[in-house]
């Protein structure tokens, strides 16, 4: 695709740009199959097997399928899969769904540095986009891993302030990442590239009051994300410009949402000896915010001695407790499962009391089976203590130290600096395909998961997209 205005771009950057700008739209460009080495492929197999997994298992949860049927009665044809359905509708679509199927219950991967998740947008977008431009699986899988990047990277450079001032990253940097994916995988030049990568920043936003005072909304932010940058690309491709200092101007990105400018380093980040940021990705163990974790960890192995417990005293960082702590209005009047997610209080409570932090327990929860008066009586042994001094020694990282005091006047104390499932403490496979198969099995059948998980392990570079997503059938 050539831009109206690309003779002011050279072969892979456009002119006149910042360093930040110009280094982001070269990524874009330079990036092939040529540098997803065997060692990243695997990585982008488990984002792929994550996410679609959440997708499916996702797909008819009460939000989900009210998206779906808002889709339903106003989609757009095309030959793009919402996964789970034998119908095909346009790449935007299919995108918005999926993306919403992939955030829709606490489940899928983060990634911690940018407190958000990449492969919602990432895998979403790419195989949409991929199966309407005809895309083979390795061009595909390279657009997964270029667009986790650029957006996981743009992410570094604002977190933690972005979810400290009360955005949603993973609705602000979609649009960004379905920006890139999508100008990747439709053949943009620079300056389209540019002005897609632009127009994107109009389309950032994403509050997390949700994780206060509820709202199935939240499980939508992806999807919002991922049109919005989308919609950029068509917008682009139209001839509609954006800022050419579209993270680094002084209205710009940085600027505007978080009153700073990106560091100055950044450009570096995005040339090629920058840190590939799917690297430092994480798998839930637990389905529910992150931020919870480290805590689940530890009270889990006294969920038989609670009747000895007389109070715990939880230990966080600022950024844990501005996402489940004290600062949300119902952090111990959990009143609907958004607030149950970003409860830790509660989710220490379900830990203590062995009922478990899984898919199950949750599901539960939705039809009414978990007894919460129990619940919130022991949420009220926690006790929670903001340290700014934890966010200074574990900058980005939700540790937890738990004291918890026993009735004979005993005390032990505890800490975990990498929850299970981080890079640091990571699941290992047999964890990852069982917790694909929990999703997976009650919605497309135990073979056709066991299938579908072993296609996604070889991922063959003579899949066709199509194919792929057939799999992805409901029984």
């Amino acid at each position: 695709m050539t831009h109206p205005h690309a003779s002011l771009a050279n072969a892979h950057s456009p002119l006149n740009c910042p360093p930040l700008e110009t280094a982001v739209i070269r990524f874009i460009q330079e990036f092939s199959a040529d540098h997803v080495t065997p060692a990243l492929r695997v990585m982008v197999s488990r984002v792929i097997r994550d996410q679609l997994s959440s997708q499916i298992g996702n797909s008819r949860l009460p939000w989900s399928r009210q998206v779906r049927g808002m889709v339903d009665a106003r989609h757009v044809p095309g030959t793009s899969r919402v996964i789970t359905s034998v119908r095909t509708v346009s790449a935007i679509d299919a995108a918005f769904m999926n993306a919403t199927y992939a955030h829709g219950f606490e489940y899928d991967e983060g990634h911690r540095p940018s407190n958000s998740h990449p492969g919602s947008c990432a895998v979403a977008t790419a195989i949409a986009v991929g199966e309407e431009v005809g895309a083979s699986l390795d061009e595909t899988v390279a657009a997964i891993l270029m667009g986790y990047e650029v957006y996981a990277r743009i992410g570094v450079l604002a977190a933690p302030d972005l979810m400290q001032r009360g955005y949603h990253p993973a609705s602000m940097l979609a649009s960004f990442g379905a920006a890139a994916v999508s100008a990747k995988l439709r053949g943009f030049d620079a300056e389209t590239t540019l002005h897609a990568m632009a127009i994107a920043l109009s389309h950032a936003s994403g509050a997390a009051e949700y994780s206060s005072t509820g709202g199935s909304v939240k499980r939508v932010h992806p999807g919002i994300g991922v049109r919005g940058g989308m919609i950029a690309a068509d917008l682009a491709q139209a001839g509609i410009t954006g800022p050419r200092a579209f993270l680094s101007g002084v209205k710009g990105f940085y600027k505007t949402f978080l009153q700073r400018g990106p560091a100055d380093d950044a450009a570096e980040r995005f040339g090629p000896a920058g840190r590939y940021e799917i690297t430092r990705g994480g798998y839930k163990r637990y389905c529910c915010c992150g931020a919870n974790h480290a805590a689940i960890d530890i009270l889990a192995d006294f969920a038989g001695r609670l009747a000895g417990i007389k109070s715990v005293s939880l230990r966080i960082p600022k950024l844990s407790n501005t996402m489940v702590g004290t600062v949300n209005s119902n952090t111990y009047t959990p009143q609907n499962i958004e607030h149950l997610q970003f409860s830790l209080p509660a989710q220490a409570a379900l830990a203590l009391l062995g009922l478990g932090n899984g898919y199950q327990s949750h599901l539960d929860y939705l039809e009414g089976k978990l007894d919460m008066q129990r619940v919130l009586e022991v949420a009220r042994k926690i006790k929670l203590v903001e340290s700014s001094e934890l966010d200074r020694q574990y900058p980005g990282k939700f540790v937890t130290q738990a004291t918890i005091e026993f009735t004979d006047g005993t005390q032990e104390t505890r800490f975990v600096e990498n929850s299970l499932g981080t890079p640091d403490n990571p699941m290992d496979e047999a964890a990852h395909d069982a917790k694909f198969m929990e999703l997976t099995t009650s919605v497309i059948g135990q073979q056709a998961a066991k299938t579908l998980l072993a296609t996604l392990h070889e991922l063959p570079a003579d899949l066709r997209l199509a194919q792929l997503t057939a799999l992805c059938a409901a029984a």
